[in-house]
């Protein structure tokens, strides 16, 4: 093994660390998991790239953001690394090729996402590789207390465990001492190995321009106009993005919008026109920017105020990365505070709806096992993907459910080879196996269904041994291998399930947790109408005391105190306008018809409150609401004074 700074100057060319780095790969090469928390852009993918070279085995990343492996992906190819990804967009051949070259040790970094460990192929092909380390990278997200929480996270200390990974490396840029504390904990990692290097960047200039709504498209593009360089305008919606992009380039700036709702070539094409230089401007969501390594960027300007504080350090920390001085301005005004805080109350369920879920795990149990499909669970109990994930780790943290393991319900295969001759090319036993499963297999023209019930009746062949069969003819060319129908089992404990206050406890959670989310929109427009340095200021809320009390170089430092307030005066729906809409949606739901197994559906306060503002859930889309003429009546108006209204109007 190479002397670590001559490692870093052969494999990546650079001649010394940057702060925290070295400390970092030494801790992980003397086998100590380790939290890394360093700005965006500060080398934290250095950190594990470094360690991985070094480390006998395969080095496993979970990221969170497909175009974040993909760029760095990029990155360690051009040095000659070799890494991989298994994820959505490749061909049945190109995976089948990384399993292989992983297999064979090819392969050094393979990257993944956490739900990737759903997948019972992938789980069945990594539980026979040996692996050095866990990355894991936007560690944030597996604290509840974190701003991007992504209750998959919760299962990676299982999952490291499961799969014996001894060593573990943390990467985040955004962690307040809470969010810190939560994550070492969680791993187990001590306190003398998190290394934090600080978040001040004396090369970025903060400024908090209160703006009126009717202004704020000139102030851009004065502000653009004032600016050499590239930047990037963060703005909420997508349809914002479009319509601020159509009016830059109406004012001959060269601009792109970029968002999510965009196909996967046209945001490839956008990044890169941007990444060139031959689009200096990108209007974009905060879809764009994770994993974006371009040095040169000039500006970044918040058009509308961002999700929270910890967005907005993200965000401005894309700007300046050569060192090179940058303007980073927000145009804030309250105009979008109630879009930003809906999305938060729309994804707090009901207490109905958990007890619709607890209800299907009673009704739909067999020998103690509960079988779901996310989709479907969430279409029936108007719960958003994203919530039901949440409710089900807290059933497990509960000890009601406990997850025993995923499948595909759809399994189905085609031949590439003929079957005589597969058959004929393996041993007696092997031969005879796969004679029973493609005999036991419903064809239908070119595809044929494996079928496990027939398998397990007739020979005993578990289910285990017949995917892992096919996996393995899949892998050698044989077969064409497709899945569909992602299914999860849980055992569960009924003595807690059956706990009368568990509906209530749940639904409380889900309360708590929506109430610290507004807080930290609170905390947001706090910190923009501060009277003490930004640049201080955003420090102290990332636990870090050593940036200095005056920057010098932010909006506050320059005696511009920020007082945030709406353009216009918000004009409050009439009560009778709101009687109407509640009608309307009442009327809609009382004449859906209803299956044997759907009740009606009882029209809520908070599902009235949510029609009102134009909220997107799952029982809206089931039911057409969004068709309705008073849908969203109320959407310049806050949530809280929408319910205030409601409540007064209904018995």
């Amino acid at each position: 093994m190479l002397p670590l700074q001559q490692s870093l100057k052969t494999h990546f060319g650079f001649d010394s660390f940057r702060i925290g780095q070295e400390q970092t790969v030494r801790q992980l090469l003397n086998g100590e998991s380790s939290l890394a928390i360093f700005p965006t852009g500060a080398g934290k993918s250095l950190c594990y790239q470094l360690a991985a070279i070094n480390l006998p085995h395969l080095t496993l990343v979970v990221s969170p953001l497909l175009a974040l492996m993909k760029d760095q992906l990029a990155f360690l190819h051009s040095k000659g690394i070799a890494a991989a990804s298994i994820d959505s967009t490749l061909s049945f051949e190109e995976s089948q090729q990384v399993n292989r070259d992983v297999r064979s040790g090819k392969i050094k970094i393979l990257m993944v996402s956490v739900e990737r460990f759903k997948n019972e192929r992938f789980r069945q092909f990594i539980e026979s590789i040996a692996i050095s380390m866990l990355v894991v990278d936007e560690a944030h997200c597996i604290s509840e207390w974190g701003h991007n929480f992504r209750p998959d996270y919760l299962k990676l200390p299982r999952y490291r465990q499961e799969l014996n990974i001894p060593l573990v490396l943390l990467l985040t840029a955004t962690a307040t001492k809470q969010v810190k504390q939560d994550m070492a904990a969680k791993f187990a990692i001590k306190p003398e190995h998190i290394i934090q290097t600080g978040f001040y960047r004396s090369n970025l200039d903060l400024s908090v321009l209160p703006v009126a709504e009717v202004v704020k498209n000139k102030t851009l593009v004065d502000l653009i106009q004032h600016h050499q360089g590239c930047g990037i305008i963060y703005v909420t919606l997508q349809q914002s993005a479009e319509k601020v992009a159509d009016f830059l380039q109406q004012q001959g700036i060269v601009a792109k919008a970029y968002h999510a709702g965009f196909q996967d070539d046209v945001r490839k094409q956008i990044q890169q026109d941007f990444m060139q230089g031959n689009t200096p401007v990108i209007v974009a969501t905060i879809a764009f920017g994770m994993g974006i390594d371009k040095s040169n960027i000039r500006f970044v300007i918040h058009y509308d105020l961002p999700k929270s504080i910890e967005n907005y350090s993200q965000e401005i920390g894309r700007a300046g990365r050569d060192s090179n001085n940058s303007a980073c301005y927000t145009l804030a005004n309250l105009d979008g505070i109630h879009t930003v805080e809906n999305f938060v109350y729309a994804d707090t369920p009901e207490k109905s709806s958990i007890e619709y879920v607890l209800n299907n795990i009673r009704n739909e149990m067999h020998n103690g096992q509960w079988e779901l499909q996310v989709l479907s669970l969430s279409n029936a109990s108007n719960i958003k993907q994203l919530a039901l994930k949440t409710l089900l780790v807290q059933l497990e943290l509960l000890g009601v459910i406990s997850a025993k393991f995923s499948y595909f319900a759809d399994f189905k295969f085609k031949f590439i080879t003929p079957k005589e001759n597969i058959i004929r090319a393996f041993n007696t036993e092997r031969n005879t196996f796969l004679t029973q499963v493609f005999s036991a297999a419903k064809m239908k023209k070119i595809w044929g269904e494996p079928d496990f019930d027939v398998m397990f009746s007739r020979y005993q062949a578990p289910r285990k041994r017949i995917v892992a069969a096919l996996e393995y003819l899949a892998d050698q060319q044989h077969i064409v291998l497709e899945t569909k129908k992602a299914t999860e089992v849980y055992s569960v404990d009924t003595t807690v399930l059956n706990d009368n206050t568990l509906a209530n406890r749940l639904f409380n959670y889900f309360h708590e947790k929506e109430q610290s989310e507004i807080k930290r929109i609170d905390k947001l427009v706090s910190f923009f109408q501060s009277e003490q340095c930004l640049t201080q200021a955003l420090c102290h809320y990332f636990d870090d005391q050593q940036a200095p009390k005056n920057c010098g170089h932010c909006s506050v430092c320059r005696g511009q105190i920020a007082k945030l307030g709406y353009s216009n005066t918000v004009q409050a729906v009439s009560s009778e306008t709101i009687e109407l809409a509640i009608k309307q949606l009442q009327q809609h739901f009382s004449t859906l018809k209803t299956t044997v197994h759907e009740q009606p559906q009882q029209v809520s306060i908070e599902t009235i409150c949510r029609f009102l503002s134009g909220m997107s859930i799952p029982l809206f889309t089931r039911a057409k609401v969004r068709k309705l003429s008073y849908f969203g009546i109320c959407q310049t108006m806050r949530y809280a004074e929408i319910k205030k209204e409601v409540f007064k109007l209904l018995p």
